[in-house]
């Protein structure tokens, strides 16, 4: 097992990685409080790892949890899941000292941190990824949120996790698509901030999608580091923490035009960076053979490089929703060379038309244009 920590002072807390980290009731223990313990997962989830997390729960000497299963998918992003958790919660009558342990993917991660913060004005949570994505990216660093239909992830709050526990073994089990929307993810980590794992990436790419055990720990401790020290500096995204998004802009407006859950988080962002690159390049920041670097690279991790036949116009009618948006213009990370993201505002709506023709289908790159 490694550990990093997330250094916010008084709220600094652990990421664990390594096999087996879901059965150890060591690291759940100094994370309970006087209360009950609520599981949140779903039915995919759940009859895998369960019986697990709570054998380990009665070992740290917490009570038999309560159990709370969601819908599978981007559909439980809704506040309709959240008032069944809030109802539960209620129901057995948990009080401000209890925790959540959230144990799942990026949705289930998502959700349940979001009802800890809400519920009683905020109680401890935990959080258990068992996808990629979650394990790279959304169950570090503390945004919580709901989705909307006319935005993902409008209705939120940022409320840090007491702990991460990243189960390396969990990735077994994970279908292929999730894997590759995962490491979609960690491209993004690459592209915005350190070179030098997209080159690793470009080298190790087949180990990783052979779920090679040193290739997984190797992704997803380089990736904490990056998201924990971003995070330490920039907790509530006024400054560098922005530069994750990068795909994120035009991923959002895929996902929301497309429907939640028709495209998986991950795939949506890796035709949003593809955007981004093509973007990037108009604006006169990266050069073109770097662009075609990240498109090689999304393509071989089976990603798609082209979004869906969505029109340019609905594309720029969701992205202004966008919570990045300031001052009624949307804010774009782009980039100035594979490791090294910006953000800017003040790009001409033809660029971006002409981005999202250059990564959309023949149709409706003929429209945009």
């Amino acid at each position: 097992m490694e550990t990093l920590r997330v250094a916010l002072a008084g709220r600094s807390y652990p990421i664990h990685i390594g096999a087996g980290v879901l059965d150890a009731s060591d690291l759940y223990r100094p994370h309970l409080g006087s209360g009950r313990v609520a599981v949140i997962s779903n039915p995919v989830v759940a009859p895998l790892y369960l019986e697990r997390v709570k054998e380990a729960l009665r070992r740290a000497g917490a009570p038999a949890p309560v159990e709370v299963l969601v819908e599978d998918g981007e559909q439980a992003k809704s506040w309709g899941a959240l008032e069944r958790v809030f109802d539960a919660l209620l129901g057995a009558r948990l009080g401000r000292d209890s925790t959540i342990v959230a144990l799942g993917g990026g949705v289930v991660g998502d959700l349940g941190g979001f009802a800890a913060a809400l519920y009683q004005r905020g109680i401890a949570f935990l959080q258990v990824p068992t996808t990629l994505l979650a394990q790279v990216d959304s169950a570090v660093g503390g945004k919580t949120a709901v989705n909307h239909p006319r935005g993902k992830n409008m209705i939120g709050a940022f409320h840090q996790p007491a702990a991460v526990l990243a189960d390396i073994g969990a990735l077994t089990t994970l279908p292929e698509r999730e894997l590759r929307a995962g490491i979609a993810e960690v491209i993004k980590h690459g592209l915005a901030l350190d070179a030098a794992l997209v080159d690793w990436l470009e080298a190790n790419l087949d180990a990783l999608l052979a779920r090679e055990a040193g290739a997984l720990t190797h992704t997803v401790r380089r990736s904490c580091e990056l998201k924990a020290q971003v995070v330490a500096e920039d907790e509530r995204e006024s400054g560098r923490r922005a530069l994750l998004n990068l795909g994120h802009t035009f991923g959002h407006a895929i996902e929301a035009g497309a429907g939640y859950g028709t495209w998986l988080h991950g795939e949506a962002v890796a035709a949003g960076m593809v955007m981004a690159a093509e973007l990037s390049v108009r604006a006169g920041l990266l050069a073109a053979s770097d662009a075609a670097r990240v498109r090689r690279l999304v393509g071989r991790a089976g990603l798609p490089v082209t979004g869906p036949a969505m029109a340019a116009e609905r594309y720029l009618e969701l992205m202004a929703l966008d919570k990045k948006a300031a001052r009624g213009r949307v804010r774009y990370i782009l980039l100035e060379r594979i490791g090294s993201a910006l953000v800017r505002a003040d790009l001409d709506e033809r660029l971006v038309r002409d981005a999202i023709a250059a990564a959309s289908p023949p149709a409706a790159a003929a429209a945009a244009r």
